[in-house]
């Protein structure tokens, strides 16, 4: 199992597709023309992220008893369908307990210019076999 705690991975660039952001407004019910869905941070920030975590050897993440417990975004501003914005993600904290891992993932995200679009949280828990 691995320990992971403060780690951080590299920036990955992420383009807000319009047609994307479109067909995810579309599936929760949103109007397209209200612009970039709150939720669809789930494509560009933790989506974007996660799986460098789960990539990661040395995290060692289990698939089979893995729950991903919490979610929760935080916005400086909305993101604009075309814009290009830059998220990199970070094991907060990673703790075991009870035969139990507990991994608070944290990913921020910037625009172009560095200004800060998002941050976003998970727990991640993870159950020994």
């Amino acid at each position: 199992m691995g320990a992971v705690g403060g780690r951080t991975y590299p920036a990955v660039s992420f383009e807000i597709d319009p047609e994307r952001v479109r067909a995810f407004a579309h599936a929760i019910g949103a109007d397209p023309a209200d612009g970039v869905p709150p939720t669809f941070a789930t494509v560009y920030s933790l989506g974007a992220t996660a799986p460098q975590l789960f990539a990661d050897e040395d995290a060692a993440v289990d698939f089979a008893h893995l729950l991903h417990a919490e979610q929760e975004f935080e916005w400086q501003r909305h993101p604009r369908p075309g814009e290009t914005v830059s998220s990199r993600g970070r094991v907060a904290s990673d703790v075991s307990r009870r035969r139990m891992r507990f991994i608070k993932f944290e990913t921020d995200t910037t625009d172009a210019a560095g200004e800060p679009v998002c941050r976003s949280r998970a727990l991640f828990v993870v159950r020994e076999p």
